[in-house]
């Protein structure tokens, strides 16, 4: 190890116990929780076999009244809950490390649309998960005296359960504690409310409650986020507030700032480290240890962070998804190994689905269980095999590398010069710098490899494929933007399009010659359309983004990302026109409908983001000569990632990895493994 990274693993007391080391992989959803505890043991367990000196579950419901069903949370209810829980601590005990458990009310954002009981907040208020039109039930003096009760029993069950670390959740604009200490929500006029003092009682009360029954068999931490963004607590006022008067009380605090869209900030709006000036105080007015996050995904940067005094772990969620095994990989000198964080909150979107966890750099997250897939490890191919892949694009690249790690001869051709595929004009446009990562990783890995060949600005057809004698054909050929205006709201495509200047988001960043005005046509719903529309807008066009739904980029809700983006946008000076689709295209201008009503707006060049068409020539023509196949010696022919389905980054990747990993292994005996309900 370089010793430059010798602070990183040090151990550090955490009241009655010690981790390890300062890498602290701290609380996330897995999208697994109750309902899948193997699965949720299976992912927390890798990350403490990564080296993570302290692994944290996400939020962990405590009762009926927290009760996120939708979500799948972690949850202590019962007992039954305590023995799903002792299989993710026995797990992460067997490596070393502490098990941490974020026990949390999310009080106004609680759905109960299980437990169908009402939501406990301050007041009677708007519950703010996912617009459910309902409002909380004020809590009285009784009720707040018996939330306490509640919360004191899952602390029981947590120790029960085994962790090392017990939280007391108030961060993210989404904790009772928390929602009781904003003015945002906090009016009333009793002993919970009114002054600082006053409104911070309920977190007060809660860290007692949580320090006595606990009676030093393991820590207790708090996570606090210390600056809003709403404007309802201020990092220079309320937050040092808090810390001033509670930082002794609990063994260990876990700072960051809120709402979720903030804390969890996209590349696209925050650097690695932007949460530093917001929590850079706390360590000044607390002699216990703190944890701080921000997409660290570099050692220096972390040892930045102790040198300096701003934190005493390293808090990772996203980081410790992409690579499990960053603390290893530091500790043993690889850190050209490691896969960065691209900060593009895919994990996040799982979490608001209620679905098990995915990552654009890691495909092995949440297959720890179901498939056994491990990050660091794949099982040997049986017998020597060689594999040509067609297309250097995200599948291709993740296919190239797993197969020649399970010691496959791979020969990996692309027609164009720089590998990458879609990676490679998609992370020239605004906020996707960092979808580079995913390129650049799998490239460094490969030409490292003494089994890999790689062949630049090399086009193949049927012949050469044939003759070429690889055993494997895998064709990652992606796939291409229509031009034609077919999409989910125009099925037909456009009609009159010949009358106007069309380019598809490719050429428009390729360089093609473009006539403003612009009219980007987002009927994709993700970041394609709306950052197409930024760079044209950077580029000094005049922008207009039409778009048949309610909101622009709607799927970027999902990545937390809707609401900025819609204020960048704003910021850019690019017109938006929601609730409208294109109609027809007429000379100059396009035709636009609005419900009953129609309108016409000029346009230049228009750049249609609807549908993408898979580029599958090659395999029709390959199934078109299925009988000289095995006079070729050619075993098998796949289509994978864009070429079978066009989707995500982190869709494409995980085709590669599957088709890799899967080939040549024996079937399961079921097709599908899932956990089931005993009977």
């Amino acid at each position: 190890m370089d010793e430059r990274y010798n602070v990183l693993f040090e151990p550090v007391k955490i009241g009655p116990v010690t981790a390890k080391n300062r890498f602290f992989a701290v609380a996330h959803s897995a999208g697994m929780g109750f309902a899948q505890p193997h699965a949720t043991a299976a992912l927390r367990a890798m990350k403490a076999e990564g080296g993570w000196a302290v692994v944290c579950t996400g939020v962990c419901e405590i009762d009926e009244t927290s009760d996120m069903m939708g979500h799948q949370n972690d949850r202590l209810w019962d007992d039954h809950d305590v023995a799903c829980h002792r299989l993710a601590t026995d797990e992460i005990h067997k490596h070393g490390s502490l098990a941490a458990v974020e026990l949390a009310h999310l009080g106004l954002g609680a759905r109960n649309l299980y437990s169908r009981v009402p939501a406990l907040g301050p007041g009677s208020l708007k519950c703010t998960s996912s617009y459910v039109p309902t409002q909380s039930m004020p809590m009285t003096i009784a009720d707040i005296q018996a939330f306490r009760a509640a919360h004191r029993r899952a602390v029981g069950r947590a120790v029960a359960a085994g962790y090392d670390i017990v939280y007391v959740y108030a961060a993210h604009d989404r904790a009772l504690p928390l929602h009781f200490l904003s003015t945002r929500y906090n009016k009333r006029t009793d002993e919970y409310g009114g002054s600082l003092e006053n409104r911070m009682r309920l977190l007060k009360e809660l860290i007692e409650d949580t320090i006595d029954e606990v009676r030093g068999r393991c820590a207790v931490a708090v996570r606090f986020a210390v600056h809003d963004f709403t404007g309802a607590i201020s990092a220079k006022e309320e937050g040092r507030a808090v810390i001033e008067a509670l930082g002794e009380l609990p063994d260990l605090w876990d700072v960051n700032v809120s709402p979720w869209s903030f804390d969890s900030s996209t590349a696209r709006f925050a650097e690695e480290g932007f949460q530093d000036e917001y929590i850079g105080f706390v360590k000044a007015l607390t002699s216990k240890p703190v944890v701080g996050v921000g997409r660290f995904t570099s050692p220096d940067a972390m040892v930045s962070r102790i040198r300096r005094g701003l934190v005493d772990f390293v808090g990772a969620a996203r980081p410790s998804i992409a690579d499990p095994f960053i603390p290893e990989k530091v500790r043993t000198g690889r850190i050209e190994e490691i896969r960065e964080c691209i900060g593009c909150n895919v994990c996040a979107s799982t979490e608001m689905y209620g679905v098990p966890i995915r990552c654009t750099q890691n495909a092995t997250i949440g297959e720890e269980w179901r498939k056994a897939w491990h990050p660091e490890r794949t099982s040997k191919f049986p017998g020597q095999q060689s594999a040509l892949i067609i297309g250097a694009g995200p599948a291709g690249l993740e296919a190239a590398l797993t197969l020649a790690q399970r010691g496959v001869e791979v020969s990996i051709v692309d027609r164009e010069s720089d590998l990458g595929g879609r990676i490679e004009w998609e992370s020239k446009l605004p906020g996707a710098q960092t979808l580079a990562r995913v390129r650049d990783h799998r490239i460094y890995q490969l030409e490292r490899m003494s089994n890999v060949q790689i062949y630049r600005r090399s086009p193949v057809g049927v012949d050469d494929i044939l003759q070429f004698g690889a055993q494997r054909i895998v064709l990652a050929t992606g796939s291409h933007w229509r031009t034609d205006g077919v999409g989910p709201a125009t099925p037909n495509g456009i009609t009159g399009l010949e009358h106007v200047h069309i380019l598809s988001p490719e050429a428009v960043v390729g360089g093609a010659a473009i006539a403003g005005p612009v009219v980007v046509y987002d009927d994709d719903h993700y970041y394609v359309g709306h950052a197409v529309a930024e760079w044209l807008r950077a580029k000094g066009y005049d922008v207009t983004l039409v778009t048949p739904l309610a909101d622009v980029s709607q799927w970027s809700y999902y990545t937390l990302e809707l609401r900025r983006i819609e204020e960048r946008l704003e910021d850019a000076g690019i017109t938006c026109v929601t609730k409208t689709r294109i109609k027809a295209g007429r000379s100059g201008a396009l035709l636009l409908a609005s419900g009953r009503k129609e309108s016409s707006i000029a346009c230049g060049t228009f750049v249609p983001v609807t549908l993408r068409t898979p580029d599958r020539m090659l395999m029709d023509e390959l199934e078109a000569r299925r009988s000289e196949w095995q006079n070729a010696g050619v075993e098998s022919v796949d289509l994978i990632g864009d070429a079978m389905a066009p989707g995500t980054v982190a869709a494409a990747v995980y085709a590669g990895a599957a088709y890799a990993r899967e080939l040549g292994e024996a079937r399961r005996s079921e097709s599908f493994l899932r956990e089931r309900a005993v009977l």
